[in-house]
């Protein structure tokens, strides 16, 4: 049986859609060696992995309207407009704790993809012990312009989406050559340029790469989804993705949004699991 891998994109709160799916996957028992997340599914891969089911959905959610978790009152208070601390630290510390040990004894390797500022590249953080790299999972969710630069090893990071938002030929190239992607954009779904690209010159101008990954971050992200639907149609890779447009912002704000989101990801999972099964045991 060959080895299978899981990526799961980002996408700000439609990642809510991503825990569901997981969820289903915990309630199967279903895991994967090597897990690879971008910004929000990489977050949500930690939960996944630590195997506590409805821990992900329970903090997407739950603390949404909290000013200390998202808010322009945050972003002007600390330059993140997720509080750094309060996610990072208050909530997987106190809140809302998590278990490291049984995410270290996991025989999942997760990794956490980040965009180095200096380089213009992706790189590929493994999650080993989150009680140490919290802050790189914390650099592969760092938005542009809502979040600050994140420090790591003399490095400066951001939002891993920025330059590898599928990191499929990633983790081919760790030798998994069948694998699953959760998408939280229905097939068909392809990005157009961002209109932000020039500001980011201004806002980022000690980093020439940045502008110019953003102007053309939408030609690398629809080549590689054009090269998943092929491996899909060819039955190399299993997509799980909703099968209409998720109506919620990317910071979406109503709880009833985001928990019909989650039951659309959970129910997309479930109608999908035999086929899943079937795949994974090939």
């Amino acid at each position: 049986m060959e080895k299978v891998g899981l990526i799961l994109e980002g996408g700000g709160m439609r990642g809510v859609f991503t825990t569901g799916v997981l969820d289903c996957f915990l309630d199967h028992g279903i895991e994967f060696p090597e897990v690879i997340g971008v910004s929000a599914g990489a977050c949500h891969a930690c939960s996944y992995v630590s195997k506590q089911r409805g821990r992900a959905k329970s903090i997407s959610i739950e603390y949404i309207n909290d000013k200390r978790y998202c808010s322009v009152y945050s972003l002007v208070t600390t330059g993140d407009m997720f509080g750094a601390d309060f996610v990072y630290r208050e909530i997987p510390d106190i809140l809302n704790p998590f278990d490291h040990e049984t995410y270290n004894k996991s025989e999942s390797k997760v990794y956490a993809v980040v965009t180095n500022l200096e380089t213009g590249k992706a790189e590929y953080h493994h999650l080993d012990d989150m009680k140490y790299k919290i802050d790189n999972l914390r650099a592969s969710a760092s938005l542009p312009f809502l979040s600050k630069i994140v420090k790591i090893d003399g490095k400066k990071y951001l939002d891993g989406g920025l330059t590898d938002s599928i990191p499929i030929r990633k983790i081919e190239s760790d030798g998994y050559m069948k694998n699953v992607v959760v998408l939280t954009q229905p097939r068909g779904y392809r990005k157009s340029e961002n209109k932000l690209a020039s500001l980011a010159k201004l806002v980022y101008s000690k980093y020439p790469k940045v502008s110019e990954i953003m102007k053309n971050r939408h030609l690398l992200y629809n080549e590689t989804v054009d090269y998943i639907e092929e491996q899909e149609d060819k039955g190399n890779i299993f997509v799980i993705q909703p099968k209409e447009k998720l109506i919620v912002g990317r910071i979406e704000k109503d709880k009833n949004k985001l928990e019909a989101v989650y039951e659309i990801g959970y129910k997309c999972g479930q109608e999908m699991i035999e086929d899943l099964k079937k795949f994974l045991n090939k």
